[in-house]
């Protein structure tokens, strides 16, 4: 492809977008942009934007640009894209490079989300995409031999999806995508918070609550502590401080958790017999932010009796994968016509 050409892998998630060129993660962010209203001029990408969300005044909107996996506002999902990737270091040259791109995307979406991903990465500035799905760049991240004659079964849970799918000979065999995921997870946490204690959190906090004493199980073995949560009283509407436990949180999430794991038994049900003997020896890998969930490898193996496997370094799993497949284009990944 030519000395001006540079290789960048996307994992382009609903919370978090993380880059790899040269084999290193070079970009991790949190998927969200901060916009002025009055002249729609973009203010701040990832981390900056993050800290805005939910603290904005009329004139600030913040925006995540993807919902459940899919581009759900394009002009600011091209614009965070090349964003990110001016927060790559290349060496300077008087002509900015040509890129090639392998972005990874959720294995259950439409063709027209698909090209709205692609669309998106040609106007930040692409010259060549080509797109992986989720669940098998998940599968090459843990490092399973995805081109083996073996079935493997590999459960992605990230933000806005979870992507369960059966993997043999480097192809998807069987895959079921649900848009049940982390963010369904705070907002469940949200909804109890207001049930149960009479108090308003915002998704943050949230997402801060289910990381410090999130669970799957009401049964851990070495339980976190309990964490105190500030929010907004809602009869008086003075801020207030109360303190939860992780039995509490695994209640408020365990709906959504049972939808996951209807879900995993809806693909095992699909998948071919002699596929099935071999998950049988194999078990399932997690993979995404939503397998750090104490205690949800322990309830999937009570649900399937199948060994359950959690990644190391589950979050940037995926992201992982998405770099191998960029050495190995032709194996791994497709293009869109």
């Amino acid at each position: 492809m030519g000395f001006f050409t540079k290789e960048i892998a996307i994992d382009l998630g609903t919370a978090n977008t993380i880059i790899i060129f040269n084999d290193m993660v070079v970009v991790d962010e949190p998927s969200i942009v901060a916009i002025e209203r009055n002249t729609g001029k973009i203010i701040a990408v990832g981390k900056k934007a993050q800290m805005m969300h939910g603290k904005t005044h009329e004139n600030i909107k913040t925006i995540r640009p993807l919902r459940s996996g899919v581009i759900a506002d394009f002009h600011a999902a091209e614009y965070m894209i090349r964003e990110m990737i001016k927060m790559i270091e290349f060496r300077r040259s008087l002509f900015p490079p040509a890129l090639r791109m392998v972005i990874c995307i959720p294995s259950g979406i439409t063709e027209v989300e698909e090209r709205a991903v692609k669309d998106s990465a040609e106007q930040a500035g692409a010259k060549e995409v080509r797109l992986i799905h989720e669940p098998m760049a998940a599968a090459i991240g843990i490092g399973i031999d995805v081109l083996e004659p073996v079935g493997n079964m590999v459960i992605d849970i990230g933000g806005g999806t979870s992507e369960i799918a059966v993997i043999a000979l480097g192809g998807i065999v069987n895959n079921k995508s649900i848009r049940v995921a982390g963010d369904d997870f705070n907002s469940d946490i949200e909804e109890y918070m207001r049930k149960q204690h009479n108090i308003h959190v915002g998704e943050r906090t949230a997402e801060k609550i289910k990381i410090e004493v999130g669970a799957a199980t009401t049964e851990l073995d070495n339980p976190p502590e309990d964490y105190p949560v500030h929010g907004r009283d809602m009869l008086t509407g003075v801020p207030k401080e109360i303190v939860v436990n992780y039995a509490e949180i695994a209640h408020a999430l365990d709906k959504s958790i049972s939808k996951i794991e209807t879900a995993v038994l809806n693909a095992l049900e699909m998948t071919p017999p002699e596929l099935s003997a071999d998950i049988y020896k194999t078990g399932i890998y997690l993979a995404g932010g939503g397998s750090l969930l104490r205690g949800l490898d322990k309830r999937l193996h009570q649900k399937t009796k199948l060994p359950v496997h959690v990644a190391e370094d589950p979050l940037r799993a995926v992201a992982r994968g998405t770099g191998i497949a960029l050495k190995n284009y032709d194996k791994f990944t497709f293009l869109i016509k």
